[in-house]
């Protein structure tokens, strides 16, 4: 009797093997969701189709929210958070499933049942955040925030039954100082971007923030070249990245500039001649018929419209 109980505890200590499996399901499409993200905003996939409405998820995805760091002209997107997190998740969810510490098979699906709960408590928990700031701060719909905050409270369904815990307690009371340090530390990120989208906002809906930097004149003569040459820059008021671009042009050089608002709620917006060009990222650039997204240094932008005066900006 002692050995069948033994027997069986040893079995319950490695928990729902359907649960790990599911887990793991759910992370490979969580990486593919963050992942397409994160590879979308540095460049380097297309255009991504947003279930809801493209601009929903473009206004989202490039709020001040969209990027965990800014520095300058650089950011790190907050997509690739989720990445990592849903990479550690799919990695200890099969780990226990493979033969690899056979002879210790017990800790190790113990140990990485306590990663899963701890990573996917503070995922769901942060993605609570941030369906509040889509909500409440942003005002728009995201597919792909809302997919990445079901999968993350699916995950976290699945670990509690699946998990065989032999203390409710000492989960619950592990799982409220989780939260709590997410919640603290979210709601510092949450404010110190909303600071800093507030130091360049305007109390008018649709106006794009004012440009701040001063121009030189070789920004100037660039700026006044691409204009000459065609060179349209269709942009989104509320597009954070947008007004990088123009800070780096300065205020003068960006009066010069061929701007076109796509933002359906923007001023003098041209939101049909977006649609006719296919424009789904912002900024994006048009030379020669031609559609380039993202922000583009003023030497990139020199070459591609053949500038020949100094590159000295």
């Amino acid at each position: 009797m002692g050995a069948s109980r033994l027997t069986s505890r040893r079995r319950q200590d490695l928990g729902s093997k359907w649960a790990r499996v599911t887990m793991a399901i759910l992370s490979t499409i969580g990486v593919i969701d963050t992942g397409s993200i994160t590879l979308n905003k540095w460049g380097w996939i297309g255009d991504l189709t947003c279930p809801g409405g493209l601009e929903g998820c473009d206004q989202v995805l490039n709020s001040p929210w969209g990027s965990l760091i800014r520095v300058n002209e650089s950011s790190i997107p907050l997509s690739v958070l989720g990445f990592i997190s849903y990479l550690i998740i799919l990695f200890m969810a099969i780990l226990p499933l493979t033969s690899i510490f056979n002879d210790k098979k017990n800790n190790i699906s113990r140990l990485t049942w306590w990663g899963l709960f701890y990573t996917s408590t503070a995922m769901f928990v942060f993605s609570l955040i941030l369906i509040f700031i889509m909500i409440f701060k942003i005002k728009a719909f995201c597919f792909f925030c809302l997919l990445s905050s079901v999968i993350s409270f699916v995950l976290l369904l699945l670990n509690i039954i699946g998990g065989a815990w032999d203390d409710y307690g000492k989960l619950i009371f592990r799982g409220f100082l989780i939260s709590l340090i997410v919640i603290l530390s979210g709601l510092f990120w949450s404010s110190s971007v909303d600071s800093l989208g507030k130091d360049i906002a305007q109390d008018i809906q649709g106006i794009p923030p004012t440009v701040i930097s001063k121009s030189s004149p070789e920004q100037v003569n660039l700026a006044e070249h691409l204009t000459k040459q065609g060179a349209v820059m269709y942009n989104a008021y509320w597009c954070p990245h947008c007004h990088d671009q123009k800070e780096m042009f300065g205020k003068e050089a960006t009066e010069k500039l061929h701007l076109v608002e796509c933002a359906k709620d923007g001023l003098n917006n041209k939101r049909e001649l977006c649609e006719r060009k296919g424009i789904t990222g912002f900024p994006s650039w048009e030379f020669n018929g031609s559609i380039e997204s993202g922000v583009k240094s003023l030497e990139e932008l020199a070459n591609m419209s053949n500038y020949k005066k100094t590159n000295d900006f």
